[in-house]
């Protein structure tokens, strides 16, 4: 259903009507300040999240959330994003400004990404300087082009634990069992979540290695499952949600025109989830839910005590879901290395962007209305043109 809105310049409530506040953050690399962005217009508006679950770069932001104060989580950030990014590759500078022309910012962008394959990115992750190809068989070095150690002090630095740990904000991460296949999400309230957990959701293959938790091996959930609100929605028991989610992988594009643009648009399609379809399925299963409770208060009492009709309880309920998109839509000039292209230039546009687009948003005062009158879902993409 579409839902047409009209920005108003109320100032939003300090706790929105919701029995939960989510922010589900997407994995995208470099991208990820985007997300940024998002909280840092969220905490203008004085939102602040119970739950946050995070996949990859999403997780690593989601955890520098919930680990610190309310008051110190937009510099964290900050310092996170300072951290990671650089100067970026300018010889000779920018001939038409900081910005350039299109042509100009695509050759900066991807000067930019080959110094990040090459060397990586200062805190994060560093090339082998022997690649795989020497290490022997079964070691670390043998199965991954980068070393991820410098993540953890990084984080160490940036995140108390003890904070994040201590329930005041419940945090999940995904990631992928390398042994089993089988996805894996840790969270506050089943785990104590140390930068190891951080480091598993984010260690996409070939380039990073897996991290060793429990025994187990474990990569980047984005492998399964890059968007991780399903975990959020369908978690037990189930509780009115306004969730704002964060990607980074827009599933809507244009047709390719270069093998270039093929290798883009594939990577925007393999990451972004199949977000639309499976919040459109959610949607259906959760019409089904609110007729099942209707249709049990009809029936007399005697029906309502057979073993059909218990049963069906159990899936019946009349919560309510707001679900706020918001996507991040990548310049022209961006190409398939942006979810790896860390200059600074790029960090502070995606930041930018994403505090824009969650300040549009926020203008609807909808966003934070709980939907009476409605099927029990409602999802909005408001930052691009004001309408669902």
């Amino acid at each position: 259903m579409d839902v047409q809105v009209q920005p108003q310049a109320n100032a939003a409530p300090s706790r929105p009507p919701f029995e939960v506040v989510s922010l589900v953050l997407q994995g995208g690399g470099a991208l990820g300040a985007y997300q940024a962005g998002v909280y840092e217009a969220l905490a203008e508006r004085g939102i602040e999240p119970d739950w946050i679950a995070g996949v990859s770069i999403g997780a690593i932001n989601a955890a520098i959330i919930a680990g610190n104060a309310p008051n110190e989580r937009v510099e964290r950030l900050r310092a996170f994003w300072d951290l990671v990014s650089s100067d970026g590759w300018q010889p000779f500078g920018a001939p038409f400004g900081n910005t350039g022309g299109n042509l100009w910012r695509h050759f900066l962008n991807q000067m930019s990404a080959g110094v990040a394959l090459i060397a990586g990115a200062k805190g994060f992750f560093t090339a082998r300087p022997l690649g795989p190809w020497l290490a022997p068989a079964g070691t670390v070095a043998a199965t991954s082009f980068y070393d991820t150690s410098a993540l953890k002090p990084s984080l160490e630095r940036l995140i108390d634990f003890d904070r994040l740990n201590a329930g005041g904000m419940r945090l999940s991460v995904g990631a992928v069992n390398v042994r089993s296949g089988n996805f894996v999400y840790f969270d506050t309230t089943t785990h104590t979540i140390g930068p190891e957990h951080i480091m598993a959701s984010g260690a996409l293959p070939p380039g990073f290695p897996a991290i060793e938790i429990e025994g187990e091996q474990y990569w980047d959930g984005g492998l399964v499952s890059n968007t991780p609100l399903q975990w959020v929605v369908e978690s037990q028991p189930r509780r009115d949600t306004l969730a704002f989610q964060v990607d980074l992988w827009n599933a809507r594009g244009d047709f390719p025109h270069t093998m270039l643009d093929v290798a883009t648009r594939a990577k925007e399609i393999r990451y972004s989830s199949r977000t639309r379809a499976n919040t459109d399925q959610f949607k259906q299963v959760q019409r089904l839910r609110r007729a099942a409770a209707v249709l049990l208060e009809k029936l007399p009492p005697e029906l309502r005590e057979t073993p059909e009709a218990r049963l069906i309880a159990t899936a019946a309920d009349r919560k309510v879901y707001n679900i706020v998109h918001l996507i991040y839509r990548a310049r022209n000039y961006e190409g398939q290395s942006k979810d790896y292209e860390f200059s600074r230039l790029s960090m502070e546009e995606h930041w930018r962007a994403g505090l824009n687009d969650a300040r549009r948003t926020l203008r609807h005062p909808e966003v934070l209305q709980r939907p009476e009158n409605h099927a029990g879902v409602l999802t909005f993409d408001l930052a691009a043109d004001g309408r669902e």
